[in-house]
């Protein structure tokens, strides 16, 4: 089965979605807010879909899927990406079997909550750094996994995105593939037409790398984009990053508003522009907490629609 849409061929502008990164520890906790309630606030933000993470989820049953579903439809908000972190790395038994089906899982929840079999996706990784996994070794298990990720998922019309990395908030080490050595290594292998990049030009700069560089490498692949204006606290350096061991980020890593920090918004939008992108453009700003948060989201989001009505 090829997609029902490919990159260019969509006709329509690309569209603004967000991840709730401000709320991350309260969704998944599961005291105070839920991810119904923020699917319901979503409109008031300038958003037309809302990117989930797989602990936002109470359940994967039928009846919690539906009532998302719902959610969602009554107020006109979509569903399409899943911010999923497999760990194709670890190196301890049965761990790699235990992504990939939990990967097919989650594809099975993208079949339930969006319906536009056009553009929902979920996103694979390579997997954490872990001490004494070899490069050759890792970027192989890394390949191995996305790829019988991609043998599920192409059956039920759902694309498998790989981002380049940094770190999931719940890991302990930093990404395996988070240089764009790595990163490519793994994408260049992967031979599928549900196969894409989810480029996110804020982990370039964590990286110590050129989003505009790592762009231009995979422009045509480009699938989503995950939009943040991360950057060093002042006073903070590279090497902090590259130090930090264990769970969230380090305290040197911020984020802002989209248009404040340190990436190229026009140049990147004008190139994926050029390039006939139309996918999701996703917002991850997790800095500020309440009402600052979301009005922090919507500013981005005009920030954003300002320039895809530019470029498109």
């Amino acid at each position: 089965m090829n997609p029902t849409t490919t990159p260019g061929s969509c006709g329509h502008k690309p569209r603004i979605a967000a991840f709730p990164k401000g709320l991350f520890y309260e969704l998944i906790s599961g005291e105070g807010m839920t991810i119904e309630d923020f699917v319901r606030r979503a409109p008031s933000l300038g958003i037309e879909g809302v990117e989930l993470y797989p602990g936002f989820l109470t359940d994967n049953d039928s009846r919690t899927l539906k009532r998302l579903r719902t959610v969602a439809e009554d107020v006109g908000i979509e569903l399409p990406m899943m911010c999923s972190s497999p760990d194709f790395i670890d190196p301890r038994p049965g761990a790699w079997e235990r992504a990939v089906e939990r990967m097919r899982e989650l594809v099975d929840v993208m079949v339930e909550l969006a319906l536009d079999t056009g553009w929902r996706s979920v996103r694979v990784l390579s997997g954490q750094d872990w001490p004494g996994v070899p490069e050759e070794e890792g970027i192989a298990r890394a390949i191995e996994g996305i790829e019988a990720v991609l043998a599920y998922s192409a059956r039920r019309s759902v694309w498998a995105v790989m981002e380049n990395h940094y770190k999931d908030g719940l890991w302990t080490y930093r990404e395996f593939a988070q240089s764009s050595n790595r990163f490519l290594a793994i994408v260049d292998r992967i031979n599928s037409p549900w196969f894409g990049v989810n480029f996110d030009p804020s982990n370039a700069l964590v990286a110590g790398e050129d989003p505009l560089g790592l762009l231009e490498k995979v422009i045509h692949r480009v699938r989503s984009m995950g939009a943040s204006d991360r950057s060093l606290r002042p006073g903070h350096s590279i090497e902090e990053l590259e130090a930090h061991v264990g769970q969230g980020y380090p305290e040197a890593l911020q984020h802002g508003v989209i248009g404040h920090g340190l990436n190229d918004y026009p140049a990147m939008l004008s190139k994926l522009s050029a390039a006939g992108f139309c996918g999701w453009i996703s917002i991850e700003d997790g800095e500020a907490q309440g009402e600052q948060g979301f009005a922090d989201i919507a500013a981005s989001a005009r920030y954003l629609a300002g320039l895809v009505d530019g470029y498109w």
